[in-house]
């Protein structure tokens, strides 16, 4: 008989016998939109979407898989032990007319928040995480607001009164929000609408020493690539919530060539949408998920 495990407040709850958890079932303690696993499902999916198991029926499917998905004490952090590579897929069509709308629309300055999200809406499921199906955004606008329209008025302000020292500490506000923004995108992710309870752990003056080492580095023409590498894996090592290891293994090397062949694709504008995703594919590729401790992760 197969044992089940059903999610409640972010926290996994089981095994139970199959007799027992049709009981939960039909008792409503298990609902149509819990989600549910039991040995042989791919990953945890609502019960309303297994035929039989919700309102009657035949058996629910057997998906041939792995081991159960861990879960984490905040949420699905834990996600599945499943180790593989990231990886991103959209339409160069709809990634045009989305991407024009949110160019266009923060002309206007005013709706800047409200676009971002909205775009963060889509942009996000596009993205395949092993382990991980149906991955969302769930961050609010008004979030962004105080922090979107606070760096506005700071930045007229200054403005008028034209001192450069005031002008360099407007750049390293900006570098700041950066981060807040981070640190919000990061803990705003979610995977079949239960929050992933992953957290952005580096530190603003870590990041404020990145953005800067690699302004510098912009002098040497081509030491930008090897320090946006160094950067890219110090981001993954910071993002934590999640038993498995983010590992970013694209080198300084692999990051220059692709970053001279967008540069003179772009130039010629029209390919600038095939150009991104494949940047963004590769990106994805070198983002790889492993056990801890593991030799993939190294």
């Amino acid at each position: 008989m197969a044992s089940w495990f059903y999610a409640s407040e972010g926290k996994q709850q089981g095994p139970f016998p199959e007799g027992q958890f049709r009981d939960l079932v039909a008792q409503g303690v298990v609902r149509p939109d819990t989600l549910v696993w039991t040995e042989g499902m791919a990953g945890w999916q609502k019960a309303g979407e297994i035929p039989g198991l919700v309102g009657g029926g035949g058996a629910p499917p057997m998906i041939p898989a792995g081991g159960p998905p861990m879960m984490g004490s905040g949420g699905y952090a834990g996600g599945g032990g499943a180790a593989g590579s990231l990886a991103v897929d959209f339409g160069i069509l709809e990634f045009t007319w989305r991407t024009l709308v949110l160019v266009i629309g923060s002309c206007f300055i005013i709706p800047v928040p409200w676009l971002f999200v909205w775009y963060m809406n889509w942009i996000v499921p596009c993205v395949k995480v092993p382990g991980r199906p149906n991955l969302s955004f769930t961050g609010s606008a008004m979030t962004l607001v105080p922090w979107f329209f606070g760096f506005i008025v700071l930045a007229i302000a200054i403005g008028f009164v034209g001192s450069q020292i005031l002008s360099n500490l407007l750049f390293i506000v900006q570098i700041v929000l950066y981060w807040l923004l981070i640190k919000w995108m990061i803990a705003n992710l979610a995977s079949n609408g239960q929050p992933l309870g992953l957290s952005f752990t580096g530190t603003v003056w870590a990041y404020v020493g990145w953005n800067l080492l690699f302004a510098i580095s912009i002098i040497t023409i081509i030491g930008w690539a090897w320090v946006a590498a160094a950067q890219m894996r110090w981001f993954c090592r910071s993002i934590e919530g999640t038993r498995r290891e983010i590992v970013f293994k694209g080198s300084g090397l692999d990051i220059l060539w692709r970053g001279i062949v967008a540069a003179i694709l772009c130039s010629l504008i029209i390919p600038i949408p095939w150009v991104y995703r494949w940047i963004m594919n590769w990106f994805a590729s070198q983002t790889v998920l492993a056990p801890r401790g593991s030799q993939a992760a190294m």
